[in-house]
């Protein structure tokens, strides 16, 4: 199969070149969707992406993609040379499943803590000697005790978020002094007590991790993903073969906040990033097939996603999304005086 002929401007593209204008961030680890790495930081990196020295909670209802999220994100750090702490305190990370998401579990040092000083403790005499941003990941937040709990001593479940509070004012100084990333995922609690104009869901742990979090991804509204099979005999199989999840940038001290993107993720393939990719560049050119920069792909989603990984496409049509999410976002930039004391 042919390779694609995109302009000598494409191909000049560097692609984690930051513009002139644009002050130089230390690198950036990606979430493994460029159109969320975008929405979280693109403004002032090009390509955008998580930087190091922060607190990420994700967080989100059952089957939304929280731990796939997650693991992208460790995966991408192992793959830029960073050491991955594993906090499970669910214990039911599938280490074969989190393997296809790029996660390699043989490289990382993994535990089940059982309450939250054992979780973020170790964050601060943590010595890693891995080039670059080093992680630490937890799965999930909500799944953490108290000594006092465990010992039935915590009858009205207070003392949780208290160790919350008291550990993250000691870690997320840390984080900052050694680049560290950590990522942690939450579940929702329904609000019993919010009022009509008030938040309907929170994130367990009480108000110290949305305080300190530098940046919270919402996922929310996951969609399912079906494909039908036809059979030797003509009949017709369906299956569900992944979801497509809404991740908001709920807060952030990054950027700006309330960015939104679709990400879809495949059960046994994990983050699409090219299918995404594919039908942001189609519906933002109008294009009646998808293509990149003008060079006609395939009239099938699925038959385009093929071609642009037989043919080694994906840095090309990265390339050609962040340039589009580029020219976009210069559309809403408000031309205005800079102010004077």
């Amino acid at each position: 199969m042919r390779r694609l002929k995109l302009s000598e401007q494409v191909k000049s593209h560097a692609d984690d070149a930051a513009p002139s204008h644009r002050k130089k961030y230390p690198s950036r680890i990606s979430t493994g969707s460029t159109l969320l790495d975008l929405a979280i930081s693109g403004g002032i990196s090009r390509g955008g992406g998580l930087p190091g020295g922060i607190l990420v909670e994700i967080f989100g209802p059952p089957s939304c993609g929280k731990t796939v999220l997650l693991s992208e994100i460790a995966g991408n750090v192992q793959r830029q040379g960073g050491e991955i702490v594993f906090y499970d305190p669910e214990a039911r990370l599938n280490k074969q499943y989190a393997k296809m998401f790029g996660l390699n579990t043989e490289a990382i040092t993994y535990s089940n803590p059982n309450t939250v000083p054992e979780v973020f403790a170790p964050v601060r005499t943590w010595a890693p000697s891995g080039q670059g941003i080093n992680g630490i990941f937890a799965d999930s937040l909500a799944a953490l005790s108290t000594e006092m709990e465990m010992e039935d001593d915590d009858k009205m479940g207070m003392r949780r978020a208290k160790e919350f509070s008291q550990e993250l004012r000691k870690t997320c100084r840390i984080l900052a002094d050694k680049n560290f990333l950590m990522v942690c995922s939450n579940q929702v609690r329904v609000n019993v007590n919010a009022g009509p104009y008030e938040q309907k869901y929170l994130t367990s742990g009480g108000m110290g991790i949305p305080f300190y979090a530098s940046l919270r991804l919402r996922c929310s509204n996951p969609q399912k993903i079906p494909r039908d099979v036809t059979m030797p005999s003509g009949k017709v199989v369906k299956r569900i073969v992944g979801v497509e999840t809404t991740i908001d940038v709920f807060k952030s001290s990054i950027w700006k906040p309330f960015y939104s993107t679709v990400v879809p993720i495949i059960f046994d393939y994990g983050i699409d990033d090219i299918r995404t990719n594919l039908q942001f560049v189609k519906v933002h050119t109008k294009a009646k097939v998808f293509s990149i920069r003008g060079e006609k792909l395939s009239n099938s989603l699925e038959h385009a996603c093929r071609i642009v990984e037989t043919s080694k496409l994906e840095s090309d049509l990265r390339i050609a999304t962040i340039d589009l999410w580029e020219d976009i976002e210069a559309k809403f930039t408000q031309e205005r005086k800079p102010k004077h004391g």
